[in-house]
């Protein structure tokens, strides 16, 4: 392949390793473009599945048992390497790990060494369900190729701008510093792509903007970011806290964890999964399907209505109290699967705040449509955003910026 070794270094792979799965883009950074995209499910069992897909090719399926996230990168790595691609290629310039909790230390991305790894190992009791999944997937990588520049990108950085009256807890000071117990905020990557993403919809600078991110997929979060910086953030010490979910509860009486324990004998576990796992949207109607919920509210659906209306009510809350948090609105902007795709969501929410400058315009609203656009109507003194997210892109992008330094 000739002038293969003269080309620029201008890639970027970005791995997302969940506890069963990896996903991932590689990117190239000269356009912004995706070269290929992909995802390993159901790794550690008989039927694990890799789907891969090049830009310029068909879609790819191998279905064979990969045990571990050894197998898995190493199976995404042969068909990278398929497409001339590979780990080991000259364009390659880094790969960037989506790492979710990053503590107070990591304010931005972070060039991975074995100290590194060391605080994302710490960090694991406050991210139990996801650090170590993260940890796996750099191990893995770093061990596939190990002169490449590996990077952590953490969900939580985005919010380390936090002031300490948001992001503290009216606790015991020194019980909360020994246990780094504190509001951390998720979903960072997002909200600062959609936070800059609405400012330029606007025409305007970010750094002289202020908008309410609402992401909204099952998970859910709320931001305040003022002038390109977070604010606030409705998530807290987990993702647990805040908005109502797919499948967590959002915020509730911490003493509910409490009577739950003396009145029904729950052990934490117990309560623990119930919050996380059997609560939220599938808790309160069985289902946590927005578009199905939906179309059971509006065949009379008495569980799917309440529990539209406590996600609804939820977001208002929010949307109100960071009004309050920021003084200045610009304006408030809806973004992941519920946020992009769910009209009735988006309507329900806007309804009613004419008061704080809101307005929804019904046709704009209703309107199908991927790219980022105004829903609200020219004269309403705060817009109202859709802004497809762009995690992946966030993530090359502050990997590329990293490692050209």
């Amino acid at each position: 392949m000739s002038g293969r070794n003269t080309s620029p270094a201008n890639r970027v792979l970005v791995l997302n390793s969940g506890s069963s799965s990896v996903k991932y883009q590689l990117l190239d950074m000269a356009d912004r473009s995706r070269l290929a995209v992909g995802l390993v499910e159901r790794i550690g069992e008989e039927s694990s599945r890799l789907v891969h897909t090049p830009a310029d090719g068909e879609r790819r399926e191998r279905r064979a048992p990969m045990g571990d996230h050894g197998a898995a990168l190493t199976a995404v790595a042969a068909e990278l390497a398929a497409d001339g691609m590979g780990l080991d290629s000259p364009r390659l310039a880094a790969i960037g790990h989506r790492v979710v909790h990053g503590g107070k230390r990591f304010t931005a991305p972070t060039v991975i060494d074995e100290e590194v790894l060391a605080e994302i190992e710490r960090l694991v009791p406050v991210a139990p369900l996801h650090n170590p999944a993260n940890l796996t997937g750099i191990r893995t990588a770093r061990a596939l190729n190990p002169e490449l520049p590996q990077v952590a990108v953490f969900d939580t950085a985005f919010h380390t701008t936090m002031p300490e009256h948001a992001s503290r807890y009216a606790i015991d000071v020194e019980t909360a510093d020994a246990h780094r117990v504190r509001r951390y905020g998720f979903h960072g990557t997002s909200h600062a792509y959609v936070s800059r993403e609405t400012a330029r919809l606007l025409g305007r600078d970010p750094a002289e903007t202020n908008v309410i991110v609402l992401h909204l997929g099952n998970g859910a979060s709320a931001s305040a970011v003022r002038g390109g910086e977070c604010a606030d953030t409705s998530m807290g010490l987990t993702p647990l806290e805040g908005l109502v979910m797919g499948t967590r509860s959002g915020d509730i009486d911490p003493a509910v964890v409490f009577h739950l324990s003396r009145v029904a004998g729950m052990s934490t576990d117990e309560v623990d999964e119930l919050l996380n796992k059997r609560s939220g949207l599938v808790g309160l109607c069985g289902d946590n399907d927005m578009r199905e919920i939906v179309r059971r509210r509006d065949e009379g659906d008495a569980r799917a209505k309440l529990a539209f209306d406590i996600y609804v009510h939820r977001l208002r809350k929010y949307i109100g109290a960071y009004t309050a948090v920021l003084g200045r609105v610009d304006a408030v902007a809806f973004t992941a699967g519920v946020g992009e795709n769910s009209a009735p969501v988006r309507q329900a929410a806007i309804e009613g705040l004419e008061g704080l400058g809101l307005g929804l315009d019904t046709e704009l609203n209703s309107e199908r449509c991927d790219r980022a656009r105004l829903v609200s109507p020219q004269y309403a003194r705060v817009a109202v955003a859709v802004v497809p997210t762009d995690e992946e892109l966030e993530i090359a992008a502050q990997t590329y910026a990293l490692v050209r330094s």
